[in-house]
């Protein structure tokens, strides 16, 4: 059971479950019709590679955790590497199975490319500055283009997936900010430790802003509607705003974690935002 638990806990359920019903809403948004069963398969799928890409993530992260995170499953002790590294082979086997068999051809290559890349990002590219953390927010924007490629409707899929690309990328590099410490002492060069603090929420801050003036553009051109306008402004630019002004003053672990958890609440009302925006 302790095993059980520790394997739960080690997929991080709550992202997983967040992919989940990112992959049903970007379907529902994209969708003429529904094939229910192909897309709860599509979000299974999706689910289970976002969480091979925590089991891998937290295996290769085994020494920075012991420093930054030492509660966490593998430094812990609680699962054994072995059985990390097992379950992550069997998940994956099991996701690219289950796409290749249900799902059209390109939802099929996207879980067979993302499986790849994110092995490839805990390995080697998340030791590069700012090419990990893009390419972890390519993965978070990816859920969207996902969904709107499993219902056949592709372009539905671009706007979304750019408002959670940025958003993404703004919190990867608050957690890199946090990590710091753990990081410097395996010798992985992450954008804070190469350009500094400072620099790091310079681009947070601009990558924020880029974001509240491309969440204007889709109720411009008509694209969404007025609740659309009104709820991202409030429960998504004001979460940016308040992240922005925040980190600018502080930047204490307390309020890198706080940031950090809030950009994912901001990830969330984005998502809740277009499926008013598209539905109401």
């Amino acid at each position: 059971m302790k095993n059980i638990k520790a394997l739960i806990t080690i997929i991080r359920p709550l992202n997983c479950l967040i992919t989940f019903f990112t992959i049903i809403t970007a379907c529902f948004i994209c969708a003429d019709s529904f094939d229910y069963k192909i897309i709860l398969i599509a979000a299974f799928a999706g689910a289970f590679v976002n969480a091979c890409g925590n089991i891998i993530n937290d295996y290769f992260d085994m020494e920075i955790d012991k420093i930054n995170r030492p509660n966490r499953v593998l430094p812990s002790g609680k699962i054994s590497p072995r059985l990390a590294l097992n379950s992550y082979v069997s998940i994956t086997y099991f996701a690219i199975l289950l796409a290749f068999y249900n799902l059209n051809f390109n939802a099929f290559l996207i879980v067979l490319i993302t499986s790849a890349m994110m092995f490839l990002y805990s390995f080697i590219l998340k030791g590069i500055p700012l090419v990990g953390n893009i390419v972890v927010a390519f993965f978070t924007g990816l859920a969207f283009l996902f969904g709107s490629v499993v219902v056949g409707n592709i372009y539905c899929g671009i706007i979304p997936t750019v408002f959670a690309f940025l958003i993404s990328l703004m919190r990867e590099l608050v957690k890199d900010v946090e990590d710091i410490k753990g990081d410097q002492s395996v010798s992985i060069s992450t954008f804070p430790i190469k350009y500094g603090v400072d620099s790091t929420v310079k681009l947070i801050s601009i990558l924020g802003i880029v974001l509240i003036i491309s969440t204007t553009i889709p109720f411009l051109f008509k694209i969404y509607n007025l609740y659309y306008f009104i709820f991202v402004s409030l429960f998504v630019n004001g979460i940016i705003v308040y992240v922005i002004s925040r980190l600018r003053k502080d930047t204490s672990q307390i309020t890198l974690s706080t940031t950090s958890v809030l950009l994912k609440v901001g990830m969330v009302m984005g998502v809740i935002s277009i499926l008013i925006g598209t539905k109401l």
